[in-house]
């Protein structure tokens, strides 16, 4: 079933900034409504990426929900309070090296 127009309002949080989206939406479709058409930057070139394909297929929606990373937008329901991360970069891995 399609969300309605008239589905409760909530409030989510993209970089410490307040946005509004309609209880049943998609984040992507939460992040694109508010004007948020880049979700993340490539890690070398820093080309911009965003919701593309809406259906989970592509991963260029990716972005940290309440801490955890890597979450596809486009697959995830926006819910009141949910804290939103838009990545920045390359991600830093730590792996010990031998011997350390």
């Amino acid at each position: 079933m399609l969300p309605t127009v008239d589905a409760p309002q909530i409030t989510l949080w993209v970089n410490d900034e307040p946005i509004t989206a309609r209880a049943g939406w998609t984040l992507a479709a939460a992040l694109l409504a508010n004007g948020i058409t880049t979700t993340r930057h490539t890690a070398i070139d820093q080309q911009p990426r965003g919701p593309f394909c809406m259906m989970g297929v592509c991963f260029e929606c990716r972005v940290t929900v309440d801490n955890i990373p890597n979450v596809q937008s486009c697959m995830t329901l926006v819910r009141d309070g949910m804290r939103v991360t838009l990545p920045q970069g390359a991600r830093v891995l730590s792996c010990p090296r031998p011997g350390q």
